[in-house]
């Protein structure tokens, strides 16, 4: 988790991604960024992220990713 914080602090320094519920529908989180988020997140940990994946719900919440992450670690 700690690794998927730091990459979302370098994409908004200025949001506290511990709080945040909803950074799709707050706009904190657009297509762009979301977009050099799936990049990084394969990145780091290793996984795929598919078109069918990038959904606002697994967007919404640092733990909402994470746990998409976490699915996409065990399903390989």
């Amino acid at each position: 988790m700690d690794r998927l914080l730091k990459i979302l602090h370098e994409l908004a320094p200025e949001v506290d991604f511990t709080k945040e519920n909803d950074l799709v529908g707050e706009g904190i989180l657009d297509s762009l960024s979301i977009v050099m988020l799936v990049s990084d997140i394969e990145d780091a940990f290793g996984v795929k992220i598919t078109p069918v994946d990038i959904l606002p719900q697994n967007f919404c919440s640092a733990d909402a990713i994470y746990a998409l992450v976490t699915r996409l670690k065990t399903s390989e």
